[in-house]
């Protein structure tokens, strides 16, 4: 081989060393890139995940919820309408006292009888009893 030839060849193997640097430096870069989309894919993933494992992410469980909201609202005014529809009872003691006063527990009762009936009480009691009798709708 001559001269030429060899030095053609010295020039093309340092063309591909050249090259091979160049492919390692871009296979690096490539493999980095690899890397950060791999750690990208995997946030997203979990993300996902999240959202299955807790629907309250979604947009339609809003609607879900309002509606369990709405129901929770029933829900309190049928049991304060029940509460209010209760029998109106009056306890054994104001049935005891209207008793001695000589009055029904299904009318309307004065209120200076009541009073005179209420003075042995002491004025806990007394309101107590004027609270049940105005509950059962007894006086106003």
């Amino acid at each position: 081989m001559n001269e030429e030839t060899m030095q053609q060849l010295m020039a093309t193997a340092e063309r591909l060393a050249n090259a091979a640097e160049a492919l390692d430096r871009v296979l690096g870069r490539l493999d980095a890139q690899q890397e950060s989309l791999s750690a990208k894919v995997d946030r997203i993933v979990a993300a996902v995940d999240e959202q299955a494992v807790h629907p309250a992410f979604d947009g339609g469980s809003r609607q879900l919820q309002e509606r369990l909201a709405d129901l929770e609202k029933s829900n309190a005014d049928l049991k304060a309408q029940a509460a209010r529809a209760m029998r109106k009872t009056l306890p054994p003691m104001v049935s005891a006292l209207l008793a001695k006063s000589e009055e029904s527990g299904n009318e309307k009762i004065e209120k200076a009888v009541l009073d005179k009936t209420l003075a042995a009480l002491s004025v806990e009691q007394r309101i107590a009893v004027k609270a049940e009798l105005a509950r059962a709708g007894v006086i106003e």
